[in-house]
């Protein structure tokens, strides 16, 4: 999609320089990947304590397993 945006050049150019990424449109596109992946992580925080994790996977997995 092409899109007209007024940013800040010292910004643009500090993140390009700061990640060593070539193009403002790269340096873009990871900042919006970074972004999404950053409130991902902080939606799935919010499950914290409140899954129980405590699973079999051999009993899940069918496996008759003796550990004598």
């Amino acid at each position: 999609m092409r899109t007209t945006l007024d940013l800040p050049e010292n910004l643009v150019l500090e993140a390009m320089k700061s990640t060593n990424i070539k193009t403002k449109t790269k340096v873009i596109i990871t900042a919006l990947e970074q972004l999404i992946k950053k409130s991902k992580i902080s939606e799935i925080k919010n499950y914290k304590g409140k899954v129980d994790l405590n699973i079999d996977l051999d009993e899940i997995r069918g496996r008759n397993v003796n550990y004598n």
